[in-house]
């Protein structure tokens, strides 16, 4: 409750420029997801004793020519399931205030920043996940000369509704050498971007076990080549040794590095993309889990499914004790009037993408003295796979009202790794999916999905179909149902039905729905949190202004 009259006080001074000088301007956006439970023994759907969960929030924005300040206020009545006990609770952690002039940019209180990649520092929020690992401390930007960009970070980063005990520090510098060197480059036609970072943690090394370092710090060098249609970045990061509950408390120095380039022309596009992570887990409180007090983020070069059985049932989390992993992504238009692209056009998308485990040899824990547990070759990839997506989608327009989509997809799954479910050993998969949608008329549409999933693995195979009636330009009503038709225990052969209504309204949206949610994965850019199997009412509320 401090911690929100703060809050309110300054957003309070705020109100005091405004009514000093002009009024400003205000804006926000709120959210509610709330479920009412019923047990359910057939999907393993358990008792939840308070029957209703809910999860809120409320971003309130106030600025005024070079100010601006805000809160948001967040409610977990308790936090859905799904989401971790730790969110339980109400208040104002995010408060913030910001002014820039001139060349500087000064933020206090809680901020999201990234440095490069990310690979060494990024704070950010993603509410699904039920993740924010906000820094709360101090950030300055500085532009001391054209093409020359430094940032500065002190602070502490959130755990639910407190603070981590460690101290995270750390400064960013980028330079775009065409603006810097202008009299020599102005005519270049390729675009030079270097870039570094060095973040430190502090952290209490009291330990009843080991001889902890009280700082760890790592490093990072970035390079960005651009030249007409072509993009090339590589960002190398360096982590001295940091013993933690991730990788088990050894003294082995983490490392990785990231290269992805891009090619674009009209119709036409492709992208690569390599990666390197070793002993990479870095936390500001070197003994939690789960997804709590990252400092820093581990890529994923992996497609973002966006149909239910791809995205849900075998989707890859990275793996920031290591991996390797490669990525292809082309993607092709079909010109009108062409065999393929017929009167509208058409385009194809393929990806595919991969994770292994390091080449890696354990050593012998008598020849250990170190603690370093094991030595990896750079960047080669192990015997283990991790992770693999080949997947194909076509889209194409028929008619002004007839339009499809087509997508195959290969999963190669290892839940072991992936999932830490010992003995399930790994998933084969082939995912077929048909969209259709047909435009009735101006207000009247109707969109069917058909998806299956064949696989001998697991709890076998799945079929999904849905059906969407859209009322433009409000309301909107769908039907899904998920049968584990290929389940090995007959019993366990189930449909998971589920109904929602929605109805907008300019940036106001509400939607209730009732039906069966099966058990999975929920994932955003490789950071993945648990779904439970549930049963009952869901009602979601968003709005903005």
């Amino acid at each position: 409750m401090k911690k929100f009259l703060l809050a309110a006080l300054s957003f309070g001074v705020a109100g005091s420029i405004q009514a000093q000088s002009n009024f400003g301007q205000v804006s926000g956006n709120f959210g509610l997801d709330a479920q009412y439970y019923f047990a359910d023994s057939l999907i393993n759907a358990k008792e939840v004793q308070e029957k209703t969960r809910m999860n809120s929030f409320a971003n309130i924005n106030y600025s005024l020519g070079k100010f601006k300040a805000g809160f948001r206020y967040e409610a977990y009545l308790k936090p859905l399931q799904g989401f971790l006990p730790g969110w339980e609770g109400q208040g104002v952690m995010y408060r913030y205030a910001q002014f820039t002039e001139d060349k500087f940019d000064i933020t206090v209180g809680g901020f999201y920043e990234q440095f490069g990649s990310g690979m060494i520092l990024r704070t950010y929020e993603e509410r699904a996940l039920g993740y924010d690992n906000m820094l709360d401390g101090i950030r300055v930007k500085f532009n001391p000369y054209k093409g020359i960009y430094l940032k500065g970070i002190y602070g502490k980063q959130r755990l639910f509704w407190e603070l981590a005990p460690g101290i995270v520090r750390g400064a960013d510098a980028e330079i775009i050498v065409n603006e810097v060197l202008d009299s020599l480059m102005a005519n270049s036609k390729t675009r030079v971007i270097i870039g570094g970072s060095f973040v430190s943690k502090y952290q209490d090394p009291t330990d009843v076990n080991y001889i902890m370092p009280a700082n760890v710090g790592s490093f990072a060098a970035r390079m960005n080549l651009i030249r007409d249609k072509w993009n090339l970045s590589a960002e190398y990061v360096h982590k001295v040794n940091d013993p933690s509950n991730d990788n088990g408390y050894i003294y082995k120095d983490g490392q990785g590095l990231l290269i992805q380039t891009n090619y674009a022309t009209k119709g036409f596009g492709v992208s690569l993309s390599a990666k390197y992570i070793d002993n990479m887990s870095y936390r500001s409180n070197r003994y939690e889990g789960f997804t709590n007090v990252f400092i820093n983020y581990n890529p994923a070069l992996t497609r973002p499914h966006t149909y239910n059985l791809a995205a849900t049932l075998y989707p890859y989390a990275c793996q920031p004790n290591g991996e390797v992993a490669f990525q292809a992504d082309v993607s092709y238009k079909f010109k009108k009037g062409s065999l393929l692209g017929g009167k509208y056009g058409a385009s194809v998308a393929v990806n595919f993408s991969s994770a292994n485990g390091l080449d890696s040899t354990k050593y012998n824990p008598e020849n250990d003295s170190a603690r370093k547990s094991y030595t990896a070759k750079f960047f080669m990839p192990g015997a283990n796979k991790y992770f693999r997506d080949f997947n194909v989608e076509f889209k194409k327009k028929v008619s002004d009202k007839f339009k499809f989509t087509l997508m195959y997809a290969y999963f190669e799954y290892d839940m072991e790794v992936v999932q830490n479910l010992i003995g399930k050993g790994t998933i084969y998969s082939h995912i077929g999916v048909a969209e259709l949608n047909y435009k009735v008329n101006k207000r009247n549409n109707l969109r069917m999905e058909l998806q299956h999933l064949y696989t001998k693995q697991d709890k076998g195979s799945w079929a999904t179909a849905l059906l969407e009636y859209t009322y433009s330009p409000s309301w909107f009503v769908a039907v899904l149902d998920q049968y584990n038709y290929g389940n090995p225990d007959e019993h366990h052969q189930l449909h998971y039905p589920y109904f929602t209504l929605g109805y907008i309204n300019n940036s106001s949206r509400i939607s209730i729905g009732y039906g069966k949610q099966r058990q999975g994965l929920f994932c955003v850019g490789g950071v993945c949190r648990a779904v439970p199997a549930s049963n009952g009412f869901i009602i979601s509320i968003t709005s903005s202004f």
